[in-house]
């Protein structure tokens, strides 16, 4: 196994352009699946990608999924791939982008999430993908 990298956070911004630029780049969402329902996800479908959609924790109880290492390696992604994590805030998808860089993956973890950090009148509108304007839809 490559050395670990963990590569650090950049937003979604960075992202975005990274995802559109490198062909070999990965987008993984790793929220729950009742967040993808209710709230909806990046949309990759401008640049020919599909995101990858593997829980980090398991809706209700938001226990770790224990399989999630071995879900993204069940994919069967190269490991020269670049991969990109996002959660709602940045939090969950950091601890997979470090989880998966001791895998031998170059990970990145998108900082602003989807949703983004809270304002002072508890709404997630400041940052993040969805904020940001970029690609997304509801399902």
């Amino acid at each position: 196994m490559t050395q670990a990298e963990f590569a650090g956070d950049i937003t979604s911004g960075e992202a975005w352009k990274a995802l559109a630029e490198k062909a070999d780049s990965v987008l993984i969402d790793v929220r729950t699946a009742a967040e993808w329902f209710f709230v909806g996800g990046p949309d990759l479908s401008s640049i020919d990608k599909k995101v990858v959609q593997i829980e980090w924790q398991k809706f209700p109880g938001m226990v770790r999924n224990e399989s999630f290492v071995n879900d993204v390696l069940a994919l069967d992604i190269a490991r020269e791939k670049p991969l990109y994590f996002i959660c709602r805030s940045g939090f969950r998808s950091r601890l997979a982008a470090q989880e998966l860089a001791k895998q031998g993956y170059t990970t990145y973890n998108i900082a602003d999430g989807f949703e983004g950090p809270l304002t002072p009148e508890g709404h997630r509108t400041l940052d993040g993908w969805a904020a940001q304007g970029l690609p997304w839809r509801q399902t």
